[in-house]
């Protein structure tokens, strides 16, 4: 059937007052003008009570609740974070009992081990690949791989074993480290590797079996922090795969045995959404029990404004 040029007839379409409709937006939810001199917590309260302006009032009153309460409050790390150069505000969120927990990639060991000696991390692989030198740093390769290889032979895994060795080995810059901290602060941390993902695995002395198992006592450790997460939070930043994964996993565990994750809050924070922090992060572990938030910025800014928020009245805006 061929249609005609007809024009439809809108002389009856039914309307209803505006007043009677529930909107989503309403002005009392409107952010405010930020006055000189405040403080960042009164910024905090000035933005808009809408979105990711009322997701992360939301993070930061569940981080504090969390802490109140001493409930766990675990941050997934991954290398991106530190290179972004945060560590050190990571390290006053430790001091003040904002961190139960640590959770690394192997990378964010390399690169954390690599700021606590040298104070400098992150290559240039574009100019380092074409020349056969990328990843061949030699204290970083043998440093690590000796510190991993040791510590595993001796019943640790492989966050406990490079922690230890760093203090053993008391880096100049170990107040910009976060494994430094958290052997200072005896934070667990557990370290969550791919085989072939890091430069260190392309050293000779690299110990496949190390890592394995130091990796799967790292994961055993992990499933037994996330069970004490009953009214607690977790934080990946920076992380796109492993450690999202390691969580569901870890979740899977729980569960398993029956123990109550109730509470929970989840929280992903990095500067685009991705998939398995959506899913495995955000959404899947606190389905009917807590609440999953996405965060998008850059962790350069989002998490010292985190920080901020947290210190409350502590620190006044420029």
């Amino acid at each position: 059937m061929k249609l005609p040029y007809e024009e439809f007839d809108v002389s009856g379409v039914r309307t209803y007052p505006l007043a009677s409709r529930n909107s989503k937006a309403k002005a009392v939810d409107f952010g405010k003008v930020s006055a000189p001199g405040q403080t960042v917590s009164d910024f905090i309260d000035t933005l808009p009570d809408i979105l990711a302006g009322a997701d992360f009032r939301s993070v930061v009153r569940a981080l504090r609740s969390a802490r109140e309460v001493d409930a766990g409050i675990i941050w997934g790390i991954g290398a991106h974070v530190i290179k972004t150069g945060v560590s050190p505000i990571l390290v006053d969120l430790m001091e003040r009992g904002y961190v139960s927990a640590l959770a690394m990639n192997g990378a964010g060991v390399i690169h954390d081990f690599e700021v606590a000696l040298s104070g400098s991390t992150s290559e240039d692989v574009d100019e380092s690949l074409g020349p056969g030198r990328f990843g061949m740093a030699e204290e970083t390769g043998r440093l690590l791989n000796a510190a991993i290889r040791d510590g595993v032979r001796a019943g640790k895994g492989i966050g406990q074993s490079v922690t230890e060795r760093l203090l053993e080995l008391s880096p100049s810059h170990a107040s910009v480290s976060l494994l430094c901290a958290a052997a200072r602060l005896e934070v667990p941390v557990t370290v969550h590797v791919a085989i072939g993902t890091d430069i260190i695995h392309m050293h000779p002395d690299a110990d496949g079996a190390a890592f394995g198992e130091g990796s799967l006592r790292d994961f055993k450790y992990f499933v037994a922090n996330v069970a004490k997460l009953k009214a607690g939070v977790y934080l990946n930043c920076g992380s796109a795969v492993i450690l999202p994964e390691v969580l569901l996993k870890a979740v899977a565990l729980v569960r398993n045995q029956g123990i109550s994750l109730e509470g929970l809050t989840t929280v992903n924070l990095d500067f685009a959404r991705l998939y398995r922090p959506q899913t495995n992060v955000v959404s899947r572990p606190v389905a009917g029990i807590g609440k999953g938030y996405s965060l998008v910025g850059h962790h350069e800014i989002m998490i010292p404004l985190l920080a901020a928020a947290l210190a409350g009245g502590r620190n006044r805006m420029l």
